[in-house]
């Protein structure tokens, strides 16, 4: 058997791989504002940057998501560091949540947090996410729970918060909002998407009064192994998320072309 040698990445590639992966990112915030996920300048999205730094890519702090660009992303380091001479200053609390996570959790390579009003209105639910709808069970047992502790800006919480997302996709920071996690901005934006239509369906659901039908438990689990590709079924979709991203990526080309720059 032939041994194969794999030749070191070199400084064009890694060049190229980060270029990519920002424009990625960039075009994440542009469909955040397009789809009216933000809460001006105080939410954030980061992407771990490939190499043995574990330097990751964040907003700059003050800019709306419309201004976000592949150029103009900061590149910090897990103390919250600006790694390269940038005008921006880092959102303190972004730093807290998604260092920890990205540390934590070497498959979250993307993490995706927002402030939505149907988002925080079922972090503020005892209950929670309920299966009132195919879309929240994609999220049935894969979703964490975080109690509210205050504004993110304490590094102790770090350790409880990591505890509380475990290795699920998802974490619902109770009193405060919703995070998702993927090994891609496309999959990280994919998964809050519909985590986010999930809560708009459920609070639209319990304001028209009537009682909620909610399916049986092995229906519930069955689903959300059919929507990861683990269930057996007499067909299998595999090709979904490639072809959404897709055509996500033409929306962006059309409103916000910029977002390359």
């Amino acid at each position: 058997m032939t041994e194969t040698l794999t030749t070191p990445a070199t400084a064009e590639d890694l060049a190229a791989g980060e270029l990519r992966l920002r424009r990625e990112l960039a075009a994440v915030y542009r469909l955040v504002a397009h789809f009216r996920m933000t809460d001006l300048i105080f939410t954030h999205i980061s992407q771990r940057l490939p190499g043995p730094d574990h330097h990751f890519l964040i907003n700059p702090y003050g800019l709306m998501f419309e201004e976000i660009t592949a150029s103009n992303l900061v590149r910090i380091d897990l103390d919250g560091n600006p790694v390269e001479p940038t005008p921006h200053p880092v959102n303190p609390a972004g730093f807290v949540i998604h260092s920890a996570i990205h540390k934590a959790r070497t498959d979250a390579h993307c993490v995706l947090h927002t402030h939505t009003r149907a988002g925080c209105a079922v972090a503020a639910q005892e209950g929670g996410l309920l299966p009132v709808n195919q879309m929240s069970m994609e999220f049935h047992n894969r979703v964490g729970y975080h109690d509210y502790e205050g504004v993110a800006l304490n590094l102790d919480e770090q350790e409880r918060l990591v505890a509380d997302l475990g290795g699920h996709p998802a974490l619902i920071l109770r009193n405060h909002g919703l995070l998702t996690v993927g090994d891609s901005a496309a999959q990280a934006f994919l998964r809050m998407f519909y985590l986010e239509k999930a809560c708009e369906i459920q609070v639209t659901a319990q304001a028209a009064g009537a009682p909620l039908v909610l399916p049986p438990e092995q229906v519930r689990e069955y689903t959300a192994r059919q929507l990861a590709g683990e269930a057996t079924a007499d067909f299998q979709d595999d090709i979904a998320y490639d072809l959404a991203w897709g055509a996500l990526l033409r929306l962006v080309e059309r409103i916000a072309p910029d977002y390359k720059d």
